[in-house]
């Protein structure tokens, strides 16, 4: 007789996730959003006043030049201040635990039974994590600041994040001019196509639905770009 057991599936053991916290992504996406938003905006502001290609072009380039260094500025000392505020509070993180290490274990400890540990397990827990001073420091740190001070954010990283990032976005609108284009047409397709296709692309990272995210940006962007052209229009007419 044959006996046929059925084997269930043996639970996944290991699984990887994406990088949350490499400090890249935020930036990436602010700088490609913001360089073809208000690169176009300003693009669609100086044809809409003076109806010139030519003028488009030097607008264009000196938004994507000034724009890319003053998000890459910007981005920098962000995330700079950002890590020296977060590298002080580890400092004092660190001094407390040499100060008062027996407290600093207890409060370990505390803070782990208010998460539903038995108090005798909570004591060993914590003990045997504030055996190894930097373990501890990392343990605490992680708990009372919510940073893992193994991997703070990189103010480097960042700025060439949004610098190119930026500098890229802002190219788009910018191409057809760059060949001969007198009008908006072109330029406002090429946008249009590259602000639901990068909408898309990030919520597809974010696990979102990729059309949602192509819809949303599409509608900020050609709100604000609708708003300068309109704006550009009525001082030309000003103007003249």
């Amino acid at each position: 007789m044959t006996i046929e057991l059925d084997h269930a599936p043996l639970p996944e053991m290991h699984h990887s996730h994406r990088d949350v916290t490499g400090g890249w992504l935020r930036p990436a996406v602010f700088g490609a959003m913001d360089g073809l938003v208000s690169n176009f905006a300003l693009i669609a502001g100086v044809v809409g006043a003076t109806g010139a290609g030519k003028g488009a072009v030097v607008a264009g380039f000196a938004g994507l030049v000034a724009g890319a260094c003053s998000m890459a500025a910007g981005e920098y000392t962000s995330v700079k201040s950002q890590t020296e505020l977060m590298r002080a509070e580890i400092a004092v993180e660190r001094a407390e635990l040499a100060r008062n290490p027996e407290g600093e274990r207890a409060e370990l400890a505390a803070l782990y039974r208010s998460r539903g540990l038995e108090p005798e397990l909570a004591d060993q827990v914590a003990a045997g994590l504030s055996a190894d001073p930097e373990q501890a420091l990392r343990v605490h740190v992680r708990e009372e600041l919510g940073v893992d001070p193994d991997d703070l954010p990189s103010p480097m990283l960042a700025a060439a994040s949004s610098f190119v990032a930026f500098a890229l976005g802002a190219l788009v609108p910018l191409v057809p001019f760059l060949f001969g284009a007198s009008g908006l047409t072109v330029a406002l397709v090429l946008s249009v196509l590259g602000l639901f296709g990068f909408g898309a692309a990030v919520a597809q990272m974010t696990a979102r639905p990729w059309w949602l995210g192509g819809m949303r940006q599409l509608a900020l962007g050609v709100g604000a770009a609708a708003i300068t052209f309109g704006i550009g229009n009525l001082l030309g007419v000003a103007v003249s």
